[in-house]
């Protein structure tokens, strides 16, 4: 079941669901809430041989992500057929107990410019706390700015049937970082 906007202020209120810095008023639609672009950008260096999908995310982001270019007001332009990996400038957390889960999903405006911003795996699991990696590509004709704070995607908070008996574990957990923890 997912949650109306009265249900995802009372999960707000009563910290079953925690976002920080708390959401406004203006992001909370009648079933989502609107998450901004955080300002860390990365995108995969083109490496000279197929990539082993079986070693570790860390020991493949850390040899082959680099920094994408910032403009001088800390936007990023993404290119068409382009891809590149951002964070939510939220944290987000869905504490075990609170029987909660989400969704990540981009927005239709950004979407009919041709810009996938979660492309895959839009699952935030029971128990997850840190900020949402993004993975972002643009399929469009249109070189797109996307500068931090901009509303980028939206949160869809569902609710769980009974609650996980284990802590979420992924390499993933407490990220603050585009590569991980």
């Amino acid at each position: 079941m997912i949650l109306c906007d009265s249900e995802l202020k009372a999960a707000l209120f009563h910290r079953q669901l925690i976002i920080e810095p708390m959401p406004t008023e203006d992001c909370i639609s009648t079933s989502s809430i609107d998450l901004t672009l955080g300002d860390e950008f990365k995108r995969w260096n083109t490496p000279p041989s197929p990539v082993n999908p079986t070693k570790s995310y860390r020991e493949l982001a850390a040899q082959s992500q680099v920094d994408v270019p910032v403009n001088s007001d800390g936007s990023v332009s993404v290119n068409p057929s382009s891809f590149l990996l951002a964070l939510t400038a939220e944290t987000v957390s869905l504490p075990n107990r609170s029987r909660l889960a989400a969704r990540v999903e981009g927005r239709s405006s950004l979407a009919r410019l041709g810009l996938g911003i979660h492309v895959n795996a839009p699952t935030i699991h029971a128990g997850f706390r840190g900020r949402i990696t993004l993975e972002i590509t643009n399929v469009g004709p249109l070189t797109i700015l996307l500068k931090p704070g901009l509303k980028v995607c939206q949160l869809i908070v569902e609710q769980v049937f009974g609650t996980p008996v284990r802590e979420f574990q992924s390499v993933f957990q407490g990220q603050r970082t585009v590569s991980g923890s």
